[in-house]
């Protein structure tokens, strides 16, 4: 993702966003977030990691029906597919800007982590947030699981700015961990591991990055790769 603004000067601490794409989804967290959040802690957000992990395994399905060559990845053209027979209303630009910003390995192949985070992207995206029904066939719970994603994000986000701050990922451990010298130290190695460009926000697409390596989705993509 690439750290090539300094943390002083981050568009983000200047509320400016660092791309058309994120815009929208800063837009559409600070609205969802005007909706409040069922997430009291951050330990019931761990509680929820097994079923939230089986129901996104369950996408393995839609990703290599639209993986047309069988080669592990989706490829642009691949993708732009896949949003036609789903029937996603996004424009081709849109979809270029979503395949830019979730293919975080730039291999122009976009793997099944990769693509979970697109999904759960184009669910906050729509307008309202509803996955078109063609793309719920046979995933009943995909809708409910990309919420409870969501929330989670909604409940870490104390300032409700569409994006997390270290103090803010220390004020949710502390919520749920009160007293513990730990706490601290277990807050900063999970916003370090969201974090990836290391410029002190975290955003919605680098916790959902964050989130499949925290189940280990990530992790079973590597082996299959070897």
């Amino acid at each position: 993702m690439g750290g090539v603004i300094g943390k002083c000067d981050s568009p983000r601490r200047q509320g400016l966003p660092i791309s058309k794409l994120e815009a929208k989804m800063v837009e559409a967290m600070r609205r969802k977030a005007a909706e409040g959040t069922t997430v009291k802690s951050f330990n019931s957000i761990i509680m929820k990691f097994p079923k939230i992990d089986e129901n996104l395994r369950n996408v393995k399905t839609i990703f290599e029906q639209f993986d047309e060559d069988s080669n592990g990845s989706i490829d642009p053209e691949e993708l732009k597919h896949c949003f036609n027979k789903l029937q996603i209303s996004f424009t081709e630009e849109e979809v270029s800007d979503l395949f830019e910003a979730c293919d975080i390995s730039e291999t122009q192949g976009m793997k099944f982590n990769e693509f979970i985070v697109l999904l759960c992207l184009v669910y906050l995206l729509k307008e309202p947030a509803v996955l078109p029904a063609k793309l719920k066939l046979g995933l009943p719970q995909l809708e409910s699981t990309f919420e409870k994603l969501v929330n989670a994000f909604v409940f870490l986000d104390k300032n409700k700015d569409g994006y997390v701050s270290k103090y803010e990922m220390v004020q949710a451990i502390n919520e749920t961990t009160s007293g513990e010298r730990s706490s601290g130290r277990i807050a900063m190695r999970r916003f370090e591991e969201m974090d990836w460009d290391k410029n002190g926000m975290v955003s919605f697409k680098e916790f959902l990055f964050a989130f499949t390596h925290w189940v280990g989705i990530d992790a079973d993509e590597e082996e299959d790769e070897e």
